[in-house]
């Protein structure tokens, strides 16, 4: 259970990392390649649950992303006990999620265990919810845009060093 070399990391976790992970990994990843920061940060996604694991993203969540040509070329898997030694962050994506990563957190976890909502939406927003059973794109679209607000405030403020 060794951490990664010297890059920071983060971990975006939904329910099953078919919807809103994914478009916050695609988004952080986009983020982290603007600043020019490849090579300092490093980001994944996973879910609670492994109702999806191996699978590609929801559709619904590949086709926004397309639209924003953000490329994900990953497939769901599961938070493992590992992952809160290997990440130095991970954010869940609503207050459930934060829930379950904080009973699932080994003793020995390393991880700075955090909502994604907290970086930058209104208090009444901060949970970016689950949408997988909604109909269409609308809730994936408002997903991308919250993870676009999210994604840049955290990292600016983890190389700040400003999140406790």
């Amino acid at each position: 259970m060794g951490r990664r070399s010297q890059k920071s990391s983060v971990l975006m976790v939904c329910v099953d990392n078919s919807c809103s992970s994914p478009i916050a990994e695609a988004v952080m990843r986009d983020v982290i390649e603007r600043a020019g920061l490849q090579g300092e940060w490093h980001a994944e996604s996973a879910g609670i649950e492994d109702w999806h694991s191996g699978c590609e993203p929801d559709e619904r969540a590949k086709s926004v992303l397309e639209r924003h040509n953000k490329e994900y070329h990953n497939c769901a898997r599961v938070v493992t006990p590992e992952d809160f030694v290997k990440f130095d962050y991970i954010l869940g994506m609503d207050r459930s999620n934060l829930a379950a990563l904080k009973r699932m957190a080994p003793t020995y976890s390393k991880a700075k265990v955090l909502l994604l909502g907290d970086f930058g939406l209104k208090p009444d927003e901060r949970s970016i919810e689950d949408p997988f059973y909604d109909l269409g794109e609308a809730s994936f679209e408002k997903i991308y845009r919250q993870c676009k607000v999210t994604c840049r405030n955290f990292l600016q403020q983890a190389r700040l060093k400003q999140i406790m």
